[in-house]
């Protein structure tokens, strides 16, 4: 049944869009306005015009924060999605219990804020499991302090988000496996096929669209990463671990420079809706090629 008033139907929508304009759009519009000024978040704000953005720019310690972000996705795109995909291949060929696959979905919904204080127990040079089992299996010249090497600590922390991900992009691939039809398994398999290839060259290639959708998440999700980084090492050691999201919170919130973190902010706004524009150009391509 159609409304007799055109304005009844925004008022449906007006608490909905009153409460996104105040959480989402005030905020964003607020920050880029922050961007443009010298602030410590009381005092009186100065228009600096474009200095906070030439200055991030040209920030060494803002521009390597990048580089370890970039390192921390091109990891947990093995980690997360990789060991995603191959986890979710596994069940369907071996017709996994449902389980095994709570079991690895567990991960997921902890708050990452525990998983950080557990595994900073794992890694822990004096107690840690893994420093632990190393000494166990007689090979003490590979313990570490592992989240206090600049050499591992990156490395430790995309290890922790591939454990807590995979489960989910497993989901993600099971769920659209079993949307291959049975047709075509039974056919390749009458044709010879051995489950590894049948997986590695039918269901695959029949997945691909899902496995775009997970890489992009993969990839935006590593720009927004926080938590992980802030619990086990809080940028360090050295900045080893600095990422863009807890340089800007330090910026903000320790120096009290809310005109430059704000700088900082929208220059990785910018770059994450770049990320995700450049893939649905290239999905879009893609499918024009088929």
């Amino acid at each position: 049944m159609k409304p007799t008033r055109r304005i009844t139907p925004w008022l449906f929508l007006a608490p909905g869009l009153a409460v996104f304009g105040a959480a989402v759009l005030l905020p964003m519009v607020l920050t880029v306005g922050y961007s443009f000024t010298e602030w410590d978040g009381f005092g009186p704000m100065s228009f600096v015009g474009l200095d906070n953005y030439t200055r991030a720019i040209g920030d060494e310690l803002f521009r390597d924060s990048f580089v370890h972000v970039v390192i921390y996705i091109a990891a947990t795109i093995v980690l997360e999605v990789g060991v995603g995909l191959a986890l979710a291949g596994l069940i369907t060929m071996r017709r996994a219990g449902m389980w095994f696959r709570v079991a690895i979905f567990v991960p997921v919904m902890l708050p990452l804020v525990v998983v950080a204080v557990l595994w900073s127990f794992v890694y822990n040079p004096d107690f840690g499991l893994i420093n632990g089992a190393l000494e166990a299996l007689g090979l003490e010249d590979f313990t570490r302090i592992w989240l206090g090497d600049p050499a591992t600590a990156l490395l430790a922390i995309s290890v922790v988000s591939g454990w807590v991900y995979a489960g989910f992009y497993m989901v993600i691939f099971y769920a659209a496996l079993r949307q291959i039809p049975a047709e075509i398994e039974e056919a390749a398999k009458l044709d010879g096929a051995a489950e590894w290839a049948l997986f590695r060259h039918i269901k695959v290639p029949m997945i691909r669209g899902a496995i775009g959708v997970a890489i992009l998440l993969c990839v935006t999700g590593g720009f927004q990463g926080f938590d992980l980084f802030f619990v086990l090492t809080n940028g360090g050691p050295y900045g080893a671990t600095e990422i863009p999201t807890t340089l800007l919170v330090k910026t903000v919130f320790r120096a009290s420079d809310v005109g430059y973190g704000s700088a900082m902010a929208v220059l990785l706004t910018v770059i994450v809706v770049g990320v995700g524009l450049l893939y649905a150009q290239a999905r879009r391509r893609s499918e024009r090629a088929r």
